[in-house]
C-alpha cells in the first residue's frame, strides 16, 4: 500500500494535508496550525469534492466521526489528489498525536518511518513555544498596542509685502528645526471595543509651522496646545508632553457604534471621512475636507454615535473645547463647562456614503465660540466682538480613487459655507454677522515615478468673509493656498517628505492695516524637508 494510503487509512492520521515547506528550514508551522484550527470539519459532507464512490471515502468519514480533526482547505475542498511532501505527510502525523489513545504496531512503524521529520518539527514547535515565552514575559500589555509617530521638520518661510507694517522682521522667517511626537495607546477589552489614550509633544509653536507664527498659515505640524490657556496668556506649549486623545469607543449592536471621552475631537466620531488626502502633507488648511468652519475638528470633552450599514452611514456628535473648566461666564478667565454658553462647542451631523474606491458626504454643524484655527480675518471679527458667536455650517465634500496606481491620481473636494452671527455679553444678536466660503482640492498619484512613493498637490482657499450681514460693503478678504510635495518611502516605517507651499494673502482681510500704502499686498512661500518615523 501506498504511504498516502497507509496515512488515510491507519487511525494515527488523525489531521490534516498541510501545506507546508518541502525543506525543514521553510517548515510553516503557523499555516499548518492555522489550517488545522480554523477549517477543522465536523461532517464528510462538508467536502465538495469527496464523494462516495471515492476509494478512500469510508476511511474519511471514520476519521471525522471517530476523532473530529480532520480538516480541508478554506474553499471548502479536501483536494485529496493533491501530492504530498515527506514534510507534509509528517506534519499530519504530528498534528494528530495526541488525539490517539493507543500506539498500535502501524503507528509504531509510521512513527519510525518519519522518525526525522518529526525530530525537526518538534524542534521548531519547541523554538516557537519558547519565543511566545519570551514575548508574553515582556510584553507591555495583554490588552494595550503601542503606535508611535515620530515628525523632524527642517524648514522656513518667507514672507513679501509692500506694507512694513505686516512685513515687520518679527515674523518667524528663519529656517528652523521642529518636532512633533504622538504615542499611541490602543487598548480593546473586548476585541471590538477601542480605548485610546494618546500622548503629544512638539516645538513649533513659535515658528513658521505653528499656530502662533503671527500669521496663522496653519501649517506642517500641528503645533500641540496641553491647554488654550498657555497661548492666551502669552506662554509657549514647546515641548510640554501632555493628553492630546482619551476616549472610548464600543460597538452597539451590529451598526452602531458609540464614543465618550474627556479629550475626543470632532473625526474621532464620524463613521467615514470625506477625503483621502494625506492629513500629514504641509498645509492644515487641507485637514479640514474643504470647510475648516464645519470640520473644524474641534478637540475637547464630548461624545457621538454614529450608525454605519454597508456604505451608508449617519454621524452625530458634540465637543466642548473648555468641557474641563469649570466657570460658565464667558467673561471669566477660563470659561468653560458643558452645554452652556462658555463651552466653545461644536455640534455636527454628517450623512455619508463611501463606496469602493469613492465616498461622499454632506455635513451640517453650529459652532459657539468656536474660533477657526486655519483662518485670520473670520477669527479677528469673532475675537474683536470679545469671543462670542454662534456659526451654522454647510459642507459638501467627497473623493474618488483610481483602481490602479499610474498617471490618474486620486482627487479628494469640498466646500463649505458658514453663517456666523456675533453675540453681545447678554447672547443677544448683533447686526455685524458675516457669512463665510472655502474650498480645497487636493491631488495625490500613488507609486510616483518609484513603487511605494507618493506626489502631492493641494489647492484652494481658506475660510474667507463674501458678505457683511449689515450691508456694509464688500469684504476684502481671501486667500489662495497651493502646497507640492514628494514623500519618498524609504523603508516601511521612514519617509522623507521635501515640499514647498505659497499663500497668496494669508492675512485676507487684515492685510490693509497700513493707510499710507495704497493696495498693500502681502504673500509667504515656505520650504521644507519633514522625516517621519512610525512605530
Amino acid at each position: 500500500m501506498k504511504l498516502f494510503q497507509q496515512l488515510l487509512v491507519a487511525p494515527a492520521a488523525l489531521g490534516l494535508l498541510a501545506p507546508v515547506a518541502a525543506s525543514a528550514a521553510d517548515i510553516n508551522l503557523a499555516g499548518v496550525n492555522k489550517y488545522a484550527v480554523e477549517e477543522q470539519v465536523t461532517s464528510i459532507s462538508q467536502f465538495g469534492d469527496v464523494k462516495p464512490t471515492d476509494w478512500a471515502y469510508q476511511a474519511l468519514s471514520n476519521l471525522i466521526e471517530r476523532y473530529g480533526c480532520v480538516a480541508g482547505y478554506p474553499d471548502g475542498t479536501y483536494k485529496g489528489q493533491r501530492a504530498m511532501t515527506r514534510f507534509e505527510a509528517a506534519a499530519l502525523l504530528n498534528a494528530c498525536l495526541d488525539r490517539v489513545s493507543e500506539v498500535t504496531d502501524e503507528l509504531k512503524k509510521l512513527m519510525a518511518e518519519f522518525e526525522k521529520e518529526l525530530a525537526i518539527l518538534k524542534g521548531r514547535v519547541d523554538g516557537l513555544e519558547a519565543k511566545v515565552g519570551v514575548l508574553e514575559a515582556q510584553q507591555f500589555s495583554t490588552t494595550t498596542k503601542l503606535k508611535g509617530v515620530a515628525t523632524m521638520v527642517l524648514g522656513g518661510a518667507t514672507y513679501s509685502s509692500n506694507n512694513y507694517a505686516a512685513n515687520s522682521a518679527a515674523l518667524p522667517n528663519a529656517l528652523s528645526f521642529n518636532y512633533d511626537v504622538r504615542l499611541n495607546f490602543d487598548t480593546s477589552f473586548t476585541g471590538k471595543d477601542l480605548l485610546r489614550t494618546t500622548l503629544r509633544a512638539g516645538n513649533a509653536d513659535s515658528s513658521a509651522f505653528g499656530f502662533n507664527n503671527g500669521v496663522t498659515t496653519a501649517t506642517a505640524l500641528e503645533a500641540f496646545f496641553q491647554d488654550p490657556v498657555i497661548t492666551t496668556t502669552g506662554g509657549s506649549a514647546d515641548n510640554i508632553v501632555g493628553i492630546n486623545r482619551l476616549f472610548y469607543q464600543f460597538p452597539i449592536g451590529s451598526n452602531f457604534t458609540a464614543t465618550f471621552g474627556a479629550r475626543v475631537r470632532q473625526d474621532d466620531m464620524l463613521a467615514m471621512w470625506p477625503s483621502v488626502y494625506p492629513a500629514d502633507s504641509i498645509l492644515d488648511l487641507f485637514t479640514y475636507a474643504g470647510s475648516p468652519v464645519v470640520y473644524a475638528l474641534n478637540l475637547g470633552g464630548g461624545a457621538g454615535l454614529w450608525w454605519r450599514d454597508g456604505g451608508f452611514s449617519i454621524s452625530a456628535n458634540y465637543v466642548s473645547g473648555n468641557a474641563g473648566n469649570g466657570s460658565p461666564n464667558p467673561a471669566a478667565a477660563q470659561p468653560g463647562g458643558v452645554g452652556n454658553n462658555a463651552s466653545q462647542s461644536s455640534t455636527t451631523v454628517q450623512i455619508g456614503y463611501a463606496g469602493n474606491n469613492w465616498g461622499l458626504a454632506g455635513a451640517y454643524s453650529y459652532n459657539q465660540n468656536l474660533g477657526y484655527q486655519a483662518t485670520t480675518y473670520l477669527n479677528s471679527l469673532i475675537t474683536t466682538n470679545g469671543g462670542l458667536s454662534s456659526t451654522n455650517g454647510f459642507a459638501l465634500s467627497g473623493y474618488w480613487q483610481p483602481s490602479q496606481s499610474g498617471w490618474v491620481p486620486s482627487i479628494s473636494a469640498g466646500w463649505g459655507v458658514g453663517t456666523t452671527n456675533l453675540l453681545s455679553r447678554t447672547g443677544a444678536y448683533q447686526s455685524n454677522g458675516f457669512t463665510s466660503n472655502s474650498w480645497t482640492v487636493g491631488l495625490q498619484w500613488s507609486d510616483a515615478f518609484v513603487k511605494g512613493n507618493a506626489l502631492g498637490m493641494g489647492f484652494g482657499q481658506n475660510s474667507m468673509v463674501t458678505k457683511f450681514q449689515n450691508g456694509g460693503g464688500t469684504p476684502a478678504d481671501g486667500n489662495w493656498a497651493w502646497e507640492w510635495w514628494y514623500k519618498i518611502q524609504a523603508t516601511d516605517n521612514i519617509s522623507v517628505t521635501p515640499g514647498f507651499f505659497y499663500l497668496s494673502r494669508p492675512l485676507g482681510g487684515n492685510t490693509s492695516n497700513n493707510a499710507t500704502v495704497s493696495n498693500p499686498y502681502f504673500s509667504s512661500f515656505g520650504y521644507l524637508i519633514k522625516t517621519t518615523f512610525k512605530f
